[in-house]
């Protein structure tokens, strides 16, 4: 039963966020398994967890640009989580992940060792535990953003497809889970980008390195490669990929 008249807690709308960002907007709908199963955790109706996720959606300019608005009518808060998301994805994801954790249902997902984290004792295992939850989170909203598919040659079998980093891990910590730093691609599509073969420009086509055109080059490299070049990166339908990364990529990353 639904928790009527309450406000909506802390943990619950950043949950709802979450949930939001790993579920392709088509798909919010009450028979969600996703949404019923969460929704039935947090004590929420799977109708009310779904109105508040739509409520995220006026927020979102790709949506609006679509002439998708969501629901008008939202909690004061609403807009509160929105911006705290987007002013740190990385502190976020960690914590809207752990919450879904800690929520009766969801202990499973996590073993016992794993759901505790003191940040005042920062050991290797609590660092293992925060990059997993990061990581899962930027792969599920990625992928679910491109419709898990590929956003190069439209490949649409999850198990070969990576959620690539435009701005590597490794580069900068504060866009580790940002959506706008991602790309859905295949394993040949992410290898490429990742070593620095393929490039997006600034209108969103591919750009191809120089080391990869040869002469009689096998089908797979003319189509996988040779043959993608000046084409248009698929966009998703949220979280539209951020040309200041795709900058970096091409001034750090790309083999000219």
């Amino acid at each position: 039963m639904d928790r009527k008249g309450k406000d909506w807690s802390r943990d619950e709308l950043i949950i709802a966020f979450n949930l939001y960002c790993r579920t392709p907007f088509g798909k919010i709908t009450k028979s969600n398994s996703d949404i019923i199963r969460t929704a039935n955790s947090i004590g929420r109706t799977p109708s009310s967890l779904g109105m508040k996720m739509c409520n995220f959606a006026r927020f979102d300019p790709i949506l609006r640009n679509r002439n998708i608005k969501g629901l008008e009518h939202g909690g004061k808060n609403d807009e509160v989580i929105w911006k705290e998301f987007h002013e740190n994805w990385e502190g976020l994801a960690f914590e809207s992940q752990r919450a879904i954790a800690g929520f009766k249902g969801f202990e499973k997902e996590q073993s016992q060792e794993e759901l505790p984290f003191d940040p005042d004792i920062p050991t290797e295992a609590q660092r293992s535990v925060r990059v997993r939850l990061v990581q899962s989170f930027f792969r599920e909203t990625v992928l679910s953003s491109y419709n898990f598919s590929c956003a190069i040659c439209r490949l649409n079998l999850p198990m070969l497809l990576n959620a690539s980093h435009i701005i590597p891990w490794s580069a900068d910590k504060t866009r580790r889970a940002d959506p706008q730093n991602g790309l859905s691609l295949c394993v040949l599509h992410d290898r490429a980008f990742d070593r620095g073969i393929i490039a997006v420009d600034d209108s969103f086509h591919i750009i191809l390195s120089g080391r990869a055109k040869i002469a009689r080059a096998p089908k797979l490299h003319r189509v996988g490669l040779l043959e993608i070049e000046g084409k248009k990166l698929i966009l998703p339908d949220k979280f539209r990929p951020d040309k200041i990364a795709f900058a970096y990529h091409r001034d750090n990353v790309f083999l000219q």
